[in-house]
This record gives C-alpha cells, sequence and structure tokens, in this order.
C-alpha cells in the first residue's frame, strides 16, 4: 500500500512538505505565499491566499476563518435560499478553516507558493457536516470501525482548446477552436501535438507531490485524459480537486483553455470514471475471492450495493443539469445499471484480478465532486455488504440495449430519488441530504429560468 502522501517504499514524495520543511523554504526565501483552500460543493478550490509569515504566526497555531456562504451560494457564487447551514437570517458568519498539514505541497506552477489544503468546523470546534471532504471522511470512519480502508483513483477528462477563457467567454462559448481536429484516441501523434500543454500539467503536478501515471488522447476533439496513482480516498479526492483547479491555471497560463464539464458539445461528453476497492488495515483484499469472477462474498455484496444503491444516489454523480447530457447509448457514458466484467458499456464494470480487483463507477462526469462521489459509493457498498445483497449475474453484451433499470434521466429524477432515499439520510444525515437536494432545486430553479441558444433559435423568426 502507499500511504497518504508516499511511495510504496513509504518515502515522502517529491513536493510534499512537513511544516518544518515549509518554514525553511520560507526562511531561504523560496516561498512567500501559502494558498489556504477547501473544496467546496461545486467541487472547486475556494479559500485565502496568505503571507507565509502570517501562516506560522496565525493560521497554523489558530486556524483562519471564512464566510459560511461558500457552502450555500450556485456556480456564479450567488447567494440563494433554503440552506440551513448559512443565510441572511443567520448573518452570514463564518466557519474555520482548519489546515491540514499532512496536505502541505508546493505549487510549482506558481511563483513562490505552496498550498494546504483545510478542514472546515464551526467556531465551536464541531465540524461542518456539509463540506464534502467532511462527507468523505465520515464514511472512511465508517469502514475504519471494521478495520478497512478504501483506495480509490479517478479518470478525469478534459477538452483543450487554443481560445483562453477570456476569449471562450467573448464568443460565447461557441465556434471555440479545440486543440485537435480530430479523433485523437490513444493517438500517440495526437498527445504529441499538445505536448507542451500535457507536460507542463504533468510536471507541475509530479511536482505537487501527485503521482503521474499517464496521459493519452480521447474520442472527442480536443478531448485528452491524465491519470494518476491510486491512493488512500481521501488523498486521491484531494489530488483531484488540486489537479482540476491547477490544469485550468497553467492552461490559462498558457493562453488556453480547458473544460471538464460533462457534456460541452454533441460528441462525447468529459467521464470521470472511479475505479474503488476495500483493504484491511493490513492491506489485504476484502474484494477479491474464490467466488465467479475473482470475487469474495464481500466483493459480491460490495458489488451488489452499488446496483441497488445508484439511482438514489446519483445525486452524488451526477450534480449539475449537464451531467445527465451525457447518458446517450453508444457513448461509452452508461445508461443501463448493470454491472459487467470489462464491459464498458455497464454502468459498474469489474476490473483488474486478485489484489487489484476493483469496481469502476463509469457514471460519474468530469463535473462531479469527487468527495461526494466516492462518499456515496462507500456507503452503497456497505449497504450491500450489511444486509447481504445478492449479486445478479454479470451483464455480457451491449448493455445500451438492456431493458432493465436506467441512470436517472434528468436531474429532477435524481433530486426525486435522493430526496426519498432512507439509505442516503442513514448514511449521511438529514442534514447533509437536505442541504444537497437543496443544492440541485437552485440549479433546476436557475435552468427552468433560462432562456436558451436552443430556444432562441428554433422560436425568434419561426413560431
Amino acid at each position: 500500500m502507499t500511504d497518504s502522501h508516499g511511495t510504496p517504499g513509504g518515502t515522502a514524495r517529491r513536493g510534499m512538505l512537513s511544516a518544518a520543511q515549509l518554514q525553511a523554504a520560507v526562511d531561504a526565501g523560496e516561498i512567500d505565499t501559502v494558498v489556504l483552500a477547501f473544496t467546496d460543493m461545486q467541487g472547486r478550490l475556494q479559500g485565502k491566499r496568505l503571507s507565509a509569515e502570517y501562516f506560522f504566526d496565525e493560521v497554523v497555531p489558530h486556524a483562519a476563518e471564512g464566510c459560511n456562504y461558500l457552502l450555500a451560494v450556485d456556480v456564479d457564487m450567488n447567494t440563494v435560499d433554503g440552506y440551513e447551514m448559512s443565510s441572511w437570517e443567520h448573518g452570514y458568519g463564518d466557519f474555520v478553516l482548519r489546515p491540514d498539514l499532512s496536505t502541505l505541497r508546493r505549487v510549482p506552477w506558481l511563483p513562490a507558493t505552496a498550498l494546504v489544503l483545510a478542514d472546515l468546523t464551526w467556531l465551536d470546534g464541531s465540524p461542518v457536516v456539509a463540506s464534502p471532504r467532511q462527507i468523505l471522511q465520515a464514511q472512511v470512519a465508517r469502514l475504519a470501525e471494521r478495520g478497512w480502508v478504501a483506495l480509490a483513483g479517478t479518470e478525469l477528462e478534459f477538452i483543450v482548446y487554443q481560445d483562453s477563457y477570456e476569449q471562450a467567454s467573448d464568443k460565447g462559448y461557441a465556434g471555440l477552436v479545440p486543440a485537435n481536429q480530430y479523433n485523437v484516441d490513444y493517438s500517440i501523434l495526437g498527445t504529441s501535438r499538445i505536448d507542451p500543454l500535457l507536460r507542463r500539467i504533468t510536471g507541475g503536478m509530479t511536482g505537487a507531490g501527485l503521482y503521474v501515471e499517464s496521459a493519452k488522447g480521447e474520442c472527442n476533439l480536443g478531448q485528452h485524459e491524465i491519470a494518476f496513482r491510486y491512493a488512500d480516498v481521501v488523498t486521491t479526492c484531494d489530488n483531484h480537486s488540486i489537479y482540476k483547479t491547477g490544469a485550468k491555471e497553467i492552461a490559462a497560463q498558457d493562453g488556453m483553455s480547458l473544460t471538464f464539464m460533462a457534456k460541452p458539445n454533441l460528441r462525447e461528453g468529459n467521464s470521470c470514471h472511479i475505479h474503488l476497492s476495500i483493504r484491511t488495515t493490513e492491506g489485504d483484499a476484502i474484494m477479491a475471492g474464490d467466488g465467479p469472477h475473482g470475487l469474495s462474498k464481500l466483493g459480491e455484496h460490495f458489488v451488489a450495493g452499488q446496483l441497488a444503491a445508484l439511482r438514489e444516489l446519483t445525486l452524488a454523480y451526477a450534480p449539475n443539469i449537464n451531467s445527465y447530457k451525457r447518458f446517450v447509448p453508444g457513448s461509452f457514458a452508461p445508461t443501463a445499471i448493470r454491472w459487467g466484467v470489462d464491459n464498458r458499456t455497464c454502468a459498474l464494470r469489474l476490473v483488474g484480478h486478485g489484489h487489484s480487483l476493483r469496481v469502476e463507477n463509469r457514471t460519474p462526469g468530469g463535473d462531479v465532486n469527487p468527495y461526494l462521489a466516492v462518499a456515496a459509493m462507500i456507503a452503497a457498498g456497505l449497504h450491500g455488504i450489511d444486509h447481504e445483497l445478492p449479486l445478479e449475474p454479470a451483464f455480457t453484451g451491449n448493455a445500451y440495449s438492456d431493458d432493465g433499470p436506467k441512470v436517472p434521466h434528468t436531474l429532477r429524477d435524481a433530486l426525486e430519488l435522493w430526496e426519498k432515499s432512507d439509505l442516503a439520510e442513514k448514511s449521511f444525515g438529514a442534514d447533509v441530504t437536505r442541504h444537497y437536494a437543496n443544492y440541485a432545486r437552485v440549479e433546476l430553479a436557475a435552468f427552468d429560468a433560462a432562456v436558451t441558444d436552443w430556444e432562441l433559435r428554433r422560436g425568434f423568426e419561426r413560431l
């Protein structure tokens, strides 16, 4: 196994810093800024840029504070109604950003900068339960009670454009020039054509303590994927959030843009396949055994739980209006809630063997909040184990033609299932389920009120 920020041998990865190492770098004039950040509901890093001196004088011993509306706004940072933890009636007070010093690292693509992630608490020290990182940590604690740990890897796809973010905005996000003009799936030439950008991203992430495995082209024009080594689930989700922000920052520095949006056009969308396995704290595989397809009984129950809970927990996998545009037959995004052995037409794909046996959830898109999705997968797996759910036979063939249960068609459908889910409330608590239900209602209300380009094209003259 690999520790939170190390190699299989236990050595700290390049770019990771202890507090003492950071202090030495500050004293040497190498670092003058520390970014203190957390991941919000939308999966974005939010926080403050602190002077290194202030970070050590005040934040390390006492933490920092930020407005609690940061977990109660829409994607445009508008204050919205319906959140119990934060509102005008409550005065939009502060919560505490408590740095997790084990996440300290350099940020090579920014000058003289380090970054540390924070956990959120209220002023009395109690956790902010709606914080995505805390939601995942609560599920990790449930596993720890059984002597288990979860390992995960996330596979984020993105599309690169020659336009800058500002140019894209000025164009209304139409007529953008993709970095590749044809399908570059697995194409060495296709990745070579944008190697300068890919190299800057992979080099930057390596220098920030992430373990880069590979980069490859994908199906959509200008679409690529950078894969990272699996780790314990919290570390994987931390790295996911840092990478997603960092890749955008690096692209912007080069006058380009990239998007992780689930479905930016009518071609293949951006996926975020999540691989998950469970092991004992000693490193023994829980899911692998001598049953069919190499599964143990616990492994069968774990996968059965994923199937049983997928519809009611889809809100954690597909949190936005646009998320549901990915679910198109023949697109490599799932429509059927089936599992298969190395079958990419199913929502759940069993891959690996023995110690590496794991389940891949193909439902999430590039817009997913990784903490919420992985927390949902753990909760679903434990539900299957606790109720000893039987595993249906592996699906063979083309699951797009299956007439069984389907991934919810819209965010409205997913919200209804989430709000009716006893499993969601039992796993995450009523405060959390209400909080993220409100997130979906806010998005739906904004979408319902919008006049889209599609409506204008069809109706401006002809209706």
